[in-house]
């Protein structure tokens, strides 16, 4: 049977395409048209949705900004944790006492808890390279500031001023090239290797104050150790110049969206959000964010308080300098390995296990944080590495599970990371200053000693760590990415349309530059770009001859 005949076509105007003009395609058949049959998907396409579908694609450049946010995370996180090693040789080279080399630490986190919340205001209005070029600018600068309070003519309180302001622009530089990590990973990585990035730019500032501990006590004395800071925050800033703002195309669906704001996500935390609004969450997404919230937060905020008091923590117990320093760094370096190990996993094989994964490790973690209590004493270095190691395994795989899994039920990734980042260090001070203030008297046996601490620091990460239960962890970005990237436009093979055999299968269709559908085989011209288009899908049920 020949093919019905189209009406006329006026350009510019809206088509229905329903058949196909004998004259242009005379050697197109379609049997018993009369059982043709429409499955209508009427879709508007302006002249911007007329283009090209975006294609997504992966660049090699993606591993070069990688580099650059690895180096400069791994040299951000060295100031936070540098002097708790030294903290009793800093106080009697500065003259200060403990509590303000303490500061030294608390400042960080005290400016890193607002400057955390504006890197995603930032980075949406002028993007990620712009953002890091601020973060390089104030790391080469808190430096030498630092550096300037060890001149020796300068009074007790000038050097105590200018170690605080080098500590504080370190508080600005540190939050953004992690803040950015999430989202620098949905920008320029696909799923096969998102989660990896994510592990490997967020455990950077962890191994950078992991490094600190080690260096700090190694390279001399306290005013020694600050010049070395100064000259490697100098060194490091060049890979500036490796970090790219985005791709030319998206590597996911998610990597193409425009970013959302902070003020949407927390709008959407409190339902405030129409369920049609890009930034809506379910109220079972809120409750999710809203417990890893906690969970990220109490657990990085109790690595935190190690670093910083680690020597106030275990040198009251008989050990030194250099094996304090050596319980944080067993810590933060264990779970690096451990991270670089299973972050692929995630990417490849625990796709979509990021639930079961907290549910497992939380408790683990938590149980090793209150064994603490009885395990800090006296010759007991080998007890208390392994639970260090068991600490940092747990922690440091969790730790990139929870900013993606915040990226998942939030899809707002530098929102939630701004989020999970600012309550881990909001957690590190409550810690800090309250443990501070447990310390032990010095007429306590042995003086000082910090065992009321630690039972502050195991209950509550025990109470917090038992609200794993109740995560959920729908991965709603990624399941969404998957869809997209599977997702085809349908349409009748051009090369069976003369067949009379039924249950004809519908193939995929492909938009070409030269302004057609390739169907298998055949072209269809397209209309012009200025027309305004109505597709219609065809779909084709036929009966076979008799």
């Amino acid at each position: 049977m020949a093919i019905e005949d189209i009406s006329t076509f006026q350009p510019h105007s809206a088509i229905s395409i329903s058949s196909v003009h004998s004259e242009l395609y005379r050697d197109v058949k379609v049997s018993d048209t009369s059982q043709l049959t429409r499955r209508i998907s009427h879709v508007e396409e302006s002249k911007e949705e007329n283009e090209q579908l975006p294609v997504y694609r992966l660049y090699k450049r993606r591993f070069a900004g990688l580099v650059g946010f690895i180096l400069l995370g791994l040299v951000t996180g060295m100031p936070w944790a540098w002097f708790g090693p030294i903290s009793t040789d800093a106080a009697r080279a500065f003259h200060i006492s403990i509590d303000q080399v303490n500061w030294l630490g608390n400042i960080i986190s005290c400016v890193y808890l607002p400057v955390s919340l504006l890197v995603p205001v930032f980075c949406a209005r002028f993007g990620i390279r712009r953002c890091a070029e601020v973060g390089v600018v104030t790391l080469f600068i808190s430096g030498w500031v630092r550096y300037a309070g060890t001149i020796t003519t300068l009074s007790s309180e000038s050097a105590y001023t200018l170690l605080i302001l080098g500590q504080f622009l370190s508080a600005i530089s540190q939050p953004i090239f992690q803040v950015l990590g999430p989202k620098y990973s949905e920008r320029w990585f696909d799923l096969k290797g998102r989660t990896t990035a994510t592990m490997v730019i967020a455990v950077a500032n962890p191994v950078g104050g992991a490094i600190g501990q080690l260096l700090s006590p190694l390279v001399g004395t306290a005013k020694q150790s600050i010049l070395v800071l100064a000259i490697t925050s100098t060194v490091v800033a060049p890979a500036l110049f490796l970090i790219q703002s985005e791709p030319k195309s998206p590597p996911t669906y998610a990597g193409s969206k425009a970013p959302q704001s902070l003020y949407s996500l927390l709008c959407a935390m409190v339902g405030k959000v129409s369920p049609g609004d890009p930034a809506y969450m379910t109220p079972h997404e809120r409750l999710d964010f809203t417990i890893n919230t906690l969970l990220f937060g109490v657990l990085v905020g109790a690595a935190n308080a190690l670093s910083i008091l680690s020597a106030q923590y275990f040198e009251p117990e008989g050990y030194s300098d250099a094996i304090s320093g050596l319980f944080g760094a067993t810590l933060l370096l264990s779970g690096v390995i451990a991270g670089v190990f299973t972050a692929p996993l995630f990417d490849r094989v625990l796709t979509h296990h990021l639930g079961i994964t907290l549910k497992i490790l939380v408790p683990i973690a938590a149980g090793a944080w209150l064994s603490l209590i009885w395990a800090v004493k006296p010759n007991n270095t080998g007890g208390l590495f392994a639970i260090m190691a068991i600490i940092g395994i747990c922690s440091l795989i969790m730790l990139p599970v929870g900013l993606e899994l915040g990226a998942e039920v939030t899809r707002n990734a530098d929102g939630s990371a701004a989020i999970l980042w600012c309550a881990g260090n909001a957690f590190g001070i409550i810690f800090i200053v309250a443990e501070g203030a447990l310390r032990a008297s010095a007429t306590a046996s042995p003086p000082y000693n910090m065992h009321a601490a630690f039972v502050l620091h195991g209950v509550i990460v025990m109470v917090v760590g038992a609200s794993v239960v109740f995560v959920r962890a729908k991965q709603a970005r990624r399941e969404m990415d998957e869809r997209m990237a599977n997702r085809h436009v349908e349409a009748v093979p051009m090369d069976t349309l003369g067949t009379a055999s039924s249950g004809q299968s519908i193939r995929s269709i492909e938009k070409e530059e030269s302004g057609s559908i390739q169907g298998k085989g055949n072209l269809i011209p397209l209309p012009d770009k200025r027309d305004d288009v109505r597709v219609e899908e065809i779909g084709i049920i036929t009966r076979p001859r008799s």
